[in-house]
């Protein structure tokens, strides 16, 4: 009996597969290939200092020559607007006069910020030490934060942060106490130190007078960044789905719009339940729609498009290996989000056809009889493999099947006792008509 089930649950399958990510996509996709990043559309999103360092993280990252000149040429050009001469020779350096004269060390520009920073170093230290003697404290909260905007802007970031947490025992408003948490929160994440960013977002947050949208948008991203940098991937998509589109372009100092959908979307993909559907936050879908990509990859993600979301997210990966915050999470993301396709690819049915499913999931039937073990031994997916037919069976029609004898059982116990009962009734009916006919018995 069993096996008659599964033997029609098979047949089924050519019929439903289709609706479940094994079919031809007729749709018409985004002209989307694994091209190469454009770098100088890239560069464009951003400013400061993160420009500069996530240009010289895709010239460090990428293999294309080309590509790499690109990236040090803008990074050379952006860091000759600012202040920082370590990091100007650090990107000479590594341009190594592949970009001629032009870009060679300019040791006369080098020498003139040097002594500029000396000058303004001795002005602002003057200052400071007046202000303290005169226990001005607004002034004294003022010096600490020039100060660690002269060390930010020369790219010593340590000092920076110092001056900057300096001026907490000056500040008088929750305006300066949220000004200085995002002073705090700027110099951590450049230099990487995401345990603080997530203190001063959490000191920002005690302070909801101050609060405006844009500020906790902002707050939002650095949380998030925070979460996916300590891996807690379902918290950091929480915190990219919550940041309002307020946001905009104010934060380019840190993270741009088209992040917040990359970030959010495959850290969503990769933790949420089927039930916790993105494309179902308003908010969010105005950050998805400056990355049609990454929007692609989740409309066909929820419409169990397996084979076309994972070829879309083929195709991003270079790209997104290239990215200073989430490079170093691409390989666990796309697992995670792969695992749960096939666990929600195999849900719905009884039994699939492994030769089927790995063709939808771009695959040969070895390699996913070994991801499916994986996943079974993880109790993730409820089902036994006949290796031979390459079928894989779903535990829950066992359960559908015995749960169904349990029923039958249960009626025909059920129908046992009502028939007793009625039995029951009967002689006790009978019974009680007898004795009231005795007393006229007695008469005769």
């Amino acid at each position: 009996m069993e096996g008659d089930d599964e033997t029609t649950s098979v047949t089924m399958i050519d019929d439903e597969i289709y609706s479940n990510g094994g079919g031809e996509d007729k749709r018409s996709k985004p002209n989307l290939s694994s091209e190469l990043l454009d770098v100088e559309v890239y560069a464009g999103l951003y400013s400061g200092r993160t420009k500069v360092t996530r240009l010289m993280f895709v010239a460090d990252r990428c293999g294309n020559q080309v590509m790499k000149l690109d990236a040090l040429r803008m990074a050379y050009d952006e860091i000759k607007k600012g202040e920082n001469t370590n990091l100007f020779k650090e990107v000479v350096e590594k341009i190594d006069g592949k970009l001629g004269s032009e870009y060679c060390l300019d040791q006369s520009w080098v020498d003139s910020v040097d002594r500029k920073a000396e000058v303004r170093k001795e002005k602002l230290e003057s200052e400071l030490n007046a202000y303290r003697t005169n226990l001005i404290k607004e002034s004294i909260r003022m010096g600490y934060n020039d100060f660690g905007d002269f060390y930010y802007s020369h790219g010593h970031l340590g000092d920076a942060f110092k001056n900057y947490a300096r001026t907490r025992d000056y500040c008088t408003t929750s305006k300066h106490i949220l000004q200085m948490c995002l002073n705090a929160i700027l110099v951590s994440i450049e230099m990487g130190q995401f345990t603080h960013v997530a203190t001063y977002v959490s000191k920002a947050e005690q302070t909801p007078d101050a609060l405006d949208p844009v500020a906790i948008a902002k707050l939002r991203c650095a949380a998030g960044l925070a979460h996916l940098e300590s891996k807690k991937y379902k918290l950091a998509a929480r915190k990219f789905l919550e940041t309002g589109p307020e946001l905009g372009s104010t934060y380019t100092e840190v993270i741009a719009p088209q992040d917040v959908a990359t970030y959010g979307g495959l850290c969503a993909l990769a933790s949420f339940d089927r039930a916790e559907k993105v494309i179902d936050n308003f908010n969010f879908r105005n950050f998805l729609e400056l990355v049609p990509e990454v929007r692609e990859i989740i409309n066909d993600f929820y419409s169990s498009r397996y084979a076309s979301c994972l070829e879309f997210l083929e195709n991003l990966k270079a790209n997104l290996l290239l990215d200073i915050h989430l490079h170093d999470h691409v390989e666990t993301l796309y697992s995670q989000i792969r695992h749960k396709a096939l666990i929600q690819y195999t849900h719905p049915f009884v039994s699939v056809d492994l030769r089927m499913m790995a063709d939808a999931f771009k695959t040969d039937v070895s390699g996913l009889e070994k991801e499916l073990e994986a996943l079974i031994t993880d109790n993730q997916i409820q089902a036994r493999i006949d290796s031979h037919n390459k079928i894989l069976y779903a535990r829950h029609a066992d359960q559908r099947n015995s749960t169904f004898k349990n029923v039958l059982q249960s009626g025909d116990e059920f129908d046992r006792d009502v028939k007793s009962m009625l039995l029951r009734a009967n002689v006790l009916k009978f019974d009680t008509g007898s004795h009231h006919r005795h007393p006229h018995h007695r008469k005769f």
